[in-house]
C-alpha cells in the first residue's frame, strides 16, 4: 500500500512540475507577442485619413450588422460581402502596395499582407462571425417555433379524431 502511495505521490509531483513548467513557457511565450503587437499598433500613424475612413467603415459596417440583426437576407448579403471582402484581401493588398504614395504617409503594404490581414480581413472575419452567430440563434428560433406549430396541429387532429 505504501509502495502505491508512493508511486501517486512521485506522478503528482512530476503532473505539478509539468503543469508549472508548461505555464511559465506560457506567460514567457506570451510576452514577446504582446510586445509585437504593441509595436505594430506603435508603427501605424493613426491620424491619417485613409486609416480613420477605414476604421469607421468597419464601425459602420458592424453598426450595420446589428441593427438589421432580424433580416436574415440582409444579413447573408452582409455575410457573402464580408467573406467576399477577405478573399479579395490579397489583390486589394497588392494595389495598395503599388499606390501607397499617393494617399499615405509610409508602405504599409508587405508582400506578406499582414497589415490588410490585421486591419482589413480582421476586422470583417469578426463582423462575419458575428453575422453567422445571429443566423444559427434565429435559425434554432424558427425551429423552435416550426416544432410548436408541428405539436398543435397534431393535437388539433388527436383531438379532431377523438371527436
Amino acid at each position: 500500500m505504501e509502495q502505491i502511495q508512493s508511486a501517486l505521490e512521485a506522478h503528482l509531483d512530476q503532473m505539478a512540475e509539468l503543469v508549472h513548467t508548461v505555464s511559465a513557457d506560457f506567460r514567457s511565450g506570451l510576452g514577446p507577442a504582446f510586445d509585437n503587437l504593441i509595436g505594430f499598433f506603435h508603427a501605424i500613424n493613426w491620424k491619417e485619413t485613409w486609416l480613420m475612413c477605414l476604421l469607421a467603415f468597419h464601425f459602420l459596417y458592424l453598426v450595420t450588422a446589428i441593427i438589421s440583426r432580424k433580416n436574415l437576407n440582409f444579413q447573408m448579403l452582409l455575410f457573402l460581402t464580408a467573406l467576399a471582402g477577405v478573399y479579395l484581401a490579397e489583390r486589394f493588398n497588392g494595389l495598395l502596395r503599388q499606390n501607397w504614395r499617393s494617399f499615405a504617409s509610409q508602405n504599409y503594404f508587405d508582400s506578406n499582407g499582414v497589415f490588410v490581414s490585421v486591419l482589413w480581413s480582421g476586422p470583417l472575419l469578426v463582423i462575419a462571425i458575428i453575422i453567422l452567430i445571429n443566423t444559427l440563434f434565429s435559425l434554432c428560433h424558427l425551429i423552435v417555433k416550426w416544432k410548436k406549430a408541428e405539436l398543435r396541429h397534431r393535437a388539433r387532429l388527436s383531438q379532431n379524431k377523438q371527436d
